[in-house]
């Protein structure tokens, strides 16, 4: 095996400043302070010199090959499956994804060098200037994010557009909800995702969004909320003592926008390999699959292990995580809500119900219920038909 260019310009340069020293234009310290090393291997190059010429100068390590070189199969194969199955994964995820799905012991820095070596992957830029990060939040369920970001999750599908609703933990990255919504980025779709995070975990200390219209009632484009009119959602936070922060740019909300970037690089080639083309059989994988993925790559342990989530203790979510609204019950016991009117049967201890004060509640799985202070005077199904007999019902909100 002949030597690489570099070491043999090598050996001939340290020839060069040798032959200086024993013609007595320089001395040996000089050399040595040329060459960049000690005095012992000077001395130990003009041993060489003298007894092989300049062969003795060769390195000849360049010449055997590194014990810990990667087989050149092995790393074809990495550059092959890149190539014909996982295009579209970031470098983490495919390293992550042939780690366990085919064996591969190679390390990320290599993999990286040589999916951008072969031309597979850009190089991409320096960052920009230096920010000072905010440090997570301590505890588990002090913090919660929630977002939705609109993408083509489901690439079988040419242009279907889906809205994924996410919520991720502050301070331990965990992925706690992920749902593709059908009616996208509504009220009901984030209720939804507030009763599926409340009943498995508990009540966090507070909740970070951004300021869309089911988060806030802004008068003015580009203006701040008014707090004094409080959305539908932020109602029922109020009620369960959950605080509600919400964002003035994209900067503030960074956790949020790089998991979604992160779920947009990662959910959607998943899906793809799992040949997943409908709504429910994504949902499905990713309460089952990946989840379970995206928590064993990002999640962390918290700074202090006490959990902050409180337990709800018989807090009733339906009648908290709905639509309501006050009316006025009309002359002929009827109430009008959107485009239903509901009619009031007669009341225990009353002779009418007529201007009343009530509340409407319209719940998550479509039914209504008609409210007065504690008791509950009807419940219609969703075409509106009663669901009770004429009998009113008391129960606490």
């Amino acid at each position: 095996m002949p030597y690489p260019l570099e070491a043999m310009e090598r050996a001939m340069r340290i020839q060069e400043v040798m032959l200086q020293a024993l013609s007595g234009r320089q001395s040996w310290l000089q050399v040595a302070d040329v060459l960049g090393v000690s005095p012992r291997t000077v001395r130990r190059l003009r041993w060489r010199l003298e007894t092989h010429g300049y062969t003795g100068l060769l390195d000849r390590r360049r010449r055997v090959p590194s014990l810990k070189r990667a087989p050149v199969a092995e790393v074809q194969r990495v550059l092959r499956l890149y190539r014909e199955q996982y295009a579209d994964f970031n470098v983490r995820h495919f390293v992550e994804t042939v780690r366990r799905d085919h064996g591969v012991a190679l390390s990320y820095t290599f993999i990286k060098r040589a999916l951008q070596t072969a031309g597979l992957v850009r190089r991409h830029r320096a960052r920009g200037r230096h920010r000072r990060r905010r440090e997570p939040r301590p505890c588990f369920g002090e913090l919660l994010h929630l977002d939705g970001s609109e993408h083509r999750w489901l690439t079988l599908l040419p242009g279907q557009r889906d809205t994924l609703l996410v919520v991720l933990d502050d301070a331990t990255t965990r992925l706690l909800y992920a749902e593709l919504a059908g009616d996208g980025e509504s009220t009901a779709a984030v209720m939804r995702a507030l009763r599926a995070v409340l009943t498995s975990y508990g009540l966090p200390m507070a909740l970070y969004t951004d300021r869309a219209g089911w988060a806030a009632y802004t008068p003015t484009a580009g203006g701040g909320p008014d707090r004094t009119r409080p959305t539908q959602v932020g109602r029922a936070l109020a009620r369960l003592g959950i605080e509600h922060i919400q964002s003035f740019s994209p900067q503030a909300r960074g956790r949020s926008e790089r998991g979604n970037r992160t779920l947009q690089g990662r959910l959607v080639a998943e899906l793809r390999q799992a040949g997943i083309c409908e709504r429910p059989a994504a949902n499905a994988f990713i309460a089952e699959v990946f989840r379970a993925r995206w928590d064993a790559a990002f999640a962390r342990r918290p700074t202090d292990p006490a959990s902050a989530f409180v337990p709800l203790r018989g807090v009733d979510l339906e009648q908290i995580l709905c639509h309501e609204e006050e009316r006025v019950v009309a002359r002929d016991n009827t109430v009008r809500f959107g485009a239903r009117t509901f009619q009031l049967a007669k009341q225990a201890g009353r002779r009418s119900c007529a201007g009343l004060r009530v509340l409407v509640r319209r719940h998550l799985d479509g039914r209504h219920s008609i409210w007065c202070g504690p008791r509950r005077f009807a419940l219609y199904d969703a075409a509106g038909q009663p669901l009770l007999s004429t009998r009113s019902t008391s129960k606490t909100a």
